[in-house]
């Protein structure tokens, strides 16, 4: 066996495992708060990689501050959906919020093509571009810094739900939300924060992804994997994210190298079924979830 193949394979399958990891970090905070699930997130993912590319290429915005103001338009819009398409759901059966997020990811793919067209567009280069060696091991500049710029996210947002105000509101929420309500904290209002933060999130990812591979309205298929993600991990579950999203990224990475690309898929769903089987409630998830 070539381990020097293996190991470099390895480092590229654990970056690309970091940004999956950030995508469902997305994912888990409006769970972990609301305990929605929202099938939306890789079209949220993908109107953050399309606001990037708004303010940067067809606006000419410098880039530190087309991207700042691309993850807070993302933000808005993550405020907007909750207060408009959610709230009002608030006690409704779980089917029906659902559903509600399925329509979304039509609503969001829809806009993209009206506004920006169905076509595949390359985003600012803002990396690095010097290659990076680890030894005697390649690894792609871009999928090198991404997972550099996805960890240092993922450790910000877990420092501000440690120690932020509003993250411990969340956290408290997330753990009951009738003793949330009894110490006064606004329940709807924390459920706002949950989606502006996962949108947020969601939009840095995508601004990363699409600087990878570029963006097009079929982005959301990066959805798919998430998705994957955050099942294996345990749907309310930070550690299971990061956990899972490491494994998924390592198999997929493995699996295209020594099978062939269109197996990558293939495999991950062969490791969900496998993890579920011995723990149907994900890695790390409680066993108090509700599945649909």
């Amino acid at each position: 066996m070539d381990w020097a193949f293996l190991f470099e394979i390895s480092l590229t399958g654990l970056a690309s495992g970091g940004l999956y990891a950030l995508a469902a970090l997305a994912f888990v905070v409006v769970y972990k708060a609301t305990r929605v699930v929202n099938l939306a997130i890789g079209e949220m993912l993908m109107a953050g990689g399309y606001l990037f590319f708004t303010f940067a290429a067809m606006w000419a915005l410098p880039l530190w501050l087309a991207i700042p103001a691309a993850v807070l338009a993302a933000g808005v819009l993550g405020g907007v959906i909750e207060r408009t398409m959610i709230r009002p759901l608030l006690g409704e059966p779980e089917i029906s919020v659902f559903m509600v997020t399925v329509g979304l990811s039509s609503v969001l793919i829809g806009l993209v093509e009206i506004l920006w067209s169905a076509d595949q567009r390359r985003l600012p280069d803002f990396m690095p571009s010097a290659p990076i060696m680890v030894g005697d091991a390649f690894l792609a500049p871009k999928v090198f810094w991404g997972a550099v710029v996805a960890a240092v996210f993922i450790a910000a947002v877990l420092l501000l739900f440690r120690y932020w105000r509003g993250g411990v509101a969340l956290r408290a929420t997330a753990s009951d939300q009738g003793a949330a309500y009894s110490v006064g904290i606004n329940v709807p209002r924390v459920f706002s924060l949950a989606w502006v933060a996962s949108a947020m999130l969601a939009a840095v990812s995508g601004i990363i992804v699409g600087s990878i591979g570029g963006i097009s309205s079929s982005m959301g298929v990066f959805g798919l994997s998430v998705l994957v993600v955050v099942i294996v991990g345990g749907l309310d579950s930070v550690l299971g994210a990061l956990v899972a999203g490491l494994l998924i990224g390592l198999v997929e990475a493995l699996a295209g190298a020594y099978l062939g690309g269109e197996y990558k898929l293939l495999a991950t769903f062969v490791v969900l079924v496998a993890i579920l089987m011995l723990r149907p409630y994900g890695l790390f998830g409680t066993h108090e979830i509700e599945r649909l």
